[in-house]
């Protein structure tokens, strides 16, 4: 059963991230605009050259994807934001390398009851088209299943199998003092999935990409370290990727950086998350669920998944592992209180399912609140980023000095 367990494991880490490499932008959309009609919802998508498309919906939440070859999505082209009350929500941006994607939120069930493409033609460049009505939740049900089943047979073909296996867990001893210590940084959210959205307007996402570049820089200043950027540009990736990012490139600690926004716009300040079963507090396991939906967030579908894959994660995962992150979090709050306000309980835990690692320590980093003013201002500066960076650096020298240290011992 052990073994089973430990090959399921394997399988579920092991999943090679797709390449981040450039690939070429396939023209742009420049308008985004939802009608309302009697009978319908309209979405219409100017283009700037004619552009193949795939429409899938998924249920809990209700959503309706739609997938486009890489574009540029220009200045304003986001529909304003008057919308119409079934529209819950609506984002766009890239997905994967090739693909960017659009999803729609809505309040109840809605039927994709047409989606086409109109050629240019007086004054208009090519178009695509959605018409959304409303349906039954059990007529939804069947129409996603097999909108989803389309769109995954149309991607088989592309499908590959991976370049290798997952590297086994725990074998790999300390390293030396004269060998490269690897981080893995993890810059949150990403392409169609935004994180939060700041009292200035920027996202989440822009945010934690530029501290984790700075960060990068700091690290790689003293010599002593190579750095993995999960993502090192705008792209989507799954929470699972990420964490086969970091053990594909042999991590030996994983960073996750984050900066939150909440209804109190007073509050403001940084926190350190550890994983656990059990959440500190309320707080922490809003945050640790809120983030865990990021994939649903992006148009994940997750009716290939199985219920027990967070459970088999926990359990397997090495205590030793969870004992090395919460050392390394208190050395991290120590070094970051002479630099930044800390909330007050400035560590915590929670279920974050990007700190699942088995076999690497981790971390997630709540750099401030985006929803308050100044903590805000702090994190667009990068001179406060360089502080924390510094902080944050002094923090991993302390903590692999202790850890390489304990090996020479042994």
């Amino acid at each position: 059963m052990i073994q089973r367990l430990f090959i399921l494991l394997t399988l579920l880490l092991g999943a090679i991230a797709a390449p981040q490499h450039a690939m070429a932008v396939d023209g742009a959309v420049r308008d985004i605009r939802i009608g309302q009609h009697p009978d319908k919802i309209r979405f219409v998508m100017d283009l700037s050259q004619d552009l193949d498309f795939t429409v899938f919906s998924l249920a809990d939440p209700y959503r309706v994807v739609i997938d486009l070859p890489e574009v540029k999505f220009e200045p304003g082209a986001g529909p304003d934001k008057t919308r119409p009350a079934e529209i819950k929500g609506f984002r766009f941006g890239l997905f994967r390398p090739g693909t960017s994607r659009l999803v729609i939120d809505t309040a109840k069930p809605f039927s994709v009851a047409s989606a086409f493409k109109l050629p240019a033609k007086e004054g208009y460049g090519p178009r695509i088209v959605i018409d959304l009505k409303p349906t039954t939740r059990a007529a939804f049900l069947e129409e996603s299943q097999k909108s989803v089943a389309a769109f995954q047979a149309k991607r088989q073909p592309r499908l590959t199998a991976p370049e290798s296996a997952a590297p086994p867990l725990l074998t790999r001893p300390p390293r030396l003092v004269n060998e490269k210590i690897i981080v893995a940084i993890d810059a949150g959210h990403g392409g169609v999935d935004p994180g939060a959205i700041g009292v200035s307007g920027i996202y989440e996402k822009e945010i934690v990409l530029n501290a984790a570049r700075v960060l990068k820089s700091e690290l790689e200043r003293t010599g002593r370290y190579e750095v993995v950027l999960t993502r090192d540009r705008d792209v989507f990736l799954q929470l699972r990727e990420r964490i086969a990012i970091a053990r594909r490139e042999g991590a030996d600690l994983f960073l996750s950086l984050h900066a939150d926004s909440i209804p109190n716009r007073n509050l403001r300040g940084a926190s350190v998350y550890t994983l656990s079963e059990t959440a500190s507090d309320k707080e922490a396991d809003l945050l640790a669920q809120n983030e865990n939906k990021s994939d649903i967030i992006a148009g994940m579908d997750f009716g290939t998944e199985t219920p027990e894959v967070t459970s088999i994660l926990i359990d397997l995962a090495q205590r030793e592992t969870m004992n090395h992150s919460a050392r390394f979090a208190g050395m991290l709050v120590r070094e970051m209180r002479g630099e930044v306000k800390l909330l007050k309980t400035a560590h915590r835990f929670a279920g974050f399912a990007v700190l699942k690692a088995p076999d690497i320590p981790s971390v997630l980093i709540e750099l401030g609140f985006l929803s308050n003013n100044h903590d805000e201002k702090l994190l667009r500066s990068n001179a406060h980023l360089t502080r924390v960076a510094a902080a944050l650096r002094r923090a991993i020298d302390d903590y692999f000095d202790l850890v390489q240290s304990a090996a020479r011992a042994n």
